[in-house]
């Protein structure tokens, strides 16, 4: 993937992995689009990087994600580059009965139906496009779950699925389909304090970017390196070990 002259869109891009890969992406001569649910969060971001273009959008809401593709192919109608990177994570322990299903619908919604439904609005105009590219952010937890995080990593699953049957269809339209499937990270994710044991995120958006600029369509980092190539009896251990530290 060349990084430079593309028309980038990051969802969930004003904090965490998606700003990281805003940051180098727009450094690397691309134009970035960052949306999210949060106006200051976006406002911060376009401050500190005055060449990010903001749009707030909560992407759990079908309403938004069809205004969110209306208003980019009036705005940006040279857009080439989706990343999917929007989620939240929760930490949730299901024999706890008392909890809300509708918190468990948001991030069923925002990790795997936002992601589906925006690549579906987005290939009409990508096909229209030189060079055009749709991102997954997946995780490694995608391939040895934490029984902590159940729905997180069951969603990140089914998008590592969905992306390895929207690249098989995709590729006689000429639209790349890239997966990226990273480790814990030093991120807020799931809420502040909770990663600090992760890779630095600096360290992994680096990596991930040469590897974007090599023209891989699976990357991982550290430990989600592993297990996505991983055995069955290799994935067992990985869960095993996640679960039981």
């Amino acid at each position: 993937m060349n990084l430079a002259g593309n028309t980038i869109l990051i969802t969930g891009g004003a904090s965490g992995i998606g700003l990281a890969l805003a940051e180098r992406l727009l450094k690397a001569g691309s134009e970035v689009i960052i949306c999210g649910r949060r106006e200051d969060k976006l406002n911060e971001a376009q401050q500190k990087h005055p060449g990010l273009h903001i749009r707030v959008c909560d992407v759990a809401q079908e309403s938004e994600r069809i205004s969110l593709i209306s208003w980019v192919s009036q705005a940006f109608p040279k857009l080439n580059v989706v990343i999917n990177n929007a989620g939240i994570q929760k930490r949730t322990q299901l024999t706890d009965t008392q909890e809300e299903w509708a918190k468990h619908q948001q991030e069923i919604a925002i990790n795997l139906e936002a992601p589906i439904h925006l690549s579906l609005l987005f290939i009409p105009l990508l096909r229209k496009q030189p060079n055009p590219v749709i991102i997954n952010i997946t995780s490694g937890l995608a391939f040895a779950p934490a029984a902590f995080a159940p729905i997180y990593s069951a969603t990140k699953a089914a998008l590592h699925s969905f992306t390895l049957s929207l690249r098989h269809q995709l590729q006689p339209t000429g639209i790349k389909v890239v997966e990226i499937a990273p480790p814990a990270v030093n991120t807020d994710l799931g809420g502040p304090g909770l990663h600090t044991f992760g890779a630095p995120l600096d360290d992994f958006a680096d990596a991930v970017i040469q590897r974007l600029q090599a023209g891989e369509l699976e990357i991982g980092y550290g430990t989600s390196e592993m297990v996505r190539k991983a055995s069955r009896a290799e994935l067992d251990e990985a869960f095993n070990r996640i679960n039981n530290r």
